[in-house]
């Protein structure tokens, strides 16, 4: 298969997995208060991302692919939805690397505010487009918010991962509006590094959680855990 000659392809150096210090664990007692912590949780975590040095973002990347590349070796899949990483987010090459694998690569696209992701295919490099908050698009046809649903295994970007699968984004809540229309069965998948993967963060009864989550260290692990 494709996916797993790949994986020979990419080799890196696993990081070790830090602490971030105070998690937080405890019930939160009013809207403010939650809401600060997700703030305070966004700071925090965008400020470590920041100071990691380039040789380490690099060691995750390439750690972070090669067990991406051996998780989807052992299924059979035809359709992924990612996403393409920009400054120091995880998973550089993401959509390259997938798509040479021989899988089908869909890419979100900002339709406007308080609206769910548009998809549309990727075919390489060359079918990205500059696009709003600095990011990169598909230029190809647009699919639709629907598209989400032909996604087998969906590779969701976050801020950090929590062991029961609560997921914090940037709190745009564009993928929040997205996931719902997922397939059910479809795997959702949060990339973060080690040291994102905490053991609790603020969520809601109505969040949509990660069934999995991969790490550079240690690959992907099943959720809850």
């Amino acid at each position: 298969m494709a996916v797993r000659n790949a994986v020979g392809v990419l080799v890196g150096l696993l990081m070790t997995p830090q602490l971030i210090g105070q998690t937080y664990s405890e019930p939160v007692s009013s809207l403010d208060e939650f809401r600060t912590s997700k703030a305070e949780w966004r700071s925090r975590l965008l400020l470590q991302r920041d100071e990691l040095d380039e040789p380490a973002r690099k060691a995750d990347d390439q750690a972070l692919l090669s067990n991406l590349l051996g998780w989807l070796a052992q299924r059979e899949l035809t359709a992924v939805a990612a996403y393409v990483p920009v400054g120091p987010e995880p998973g550089t090459d993401v959509p390259s690397v997938l798509h040479e694998a021989g899988l089908r690569v869909l890419l979100p696209i900002v339709a406007g505010k308080r609206q769910p992701l548009e998809w549309a295919e990727y075919t390489g490099p060359d079918s990205l487009r500059p696009a709003a908050f600095g990011l990169l698009e598909p230029a190809g046809e647009r699919l639709g918010a629907a598209a989400i649903g032909q996604a087998e295994v969906i590779l969701v970007p976050a801020l950090g991962i929590d062991h029961q699968g609560v997921r914090l984004g940037r709190g745009a809540g564009y993928y929040d509006r997205s996931l719902v229309l997922r397939d059910p069965a479809a795997e959702l998948l949060g990339v973060v590094r080690d040291s994102e993967f905490v053991p609790s963060l603020p969520g809601e009864d109505h969040d949509v959680r990660m069934t999995s989550v991969i790490t550079p260290a240690r690959g992907v692990v099943e959720l809850p855990v």
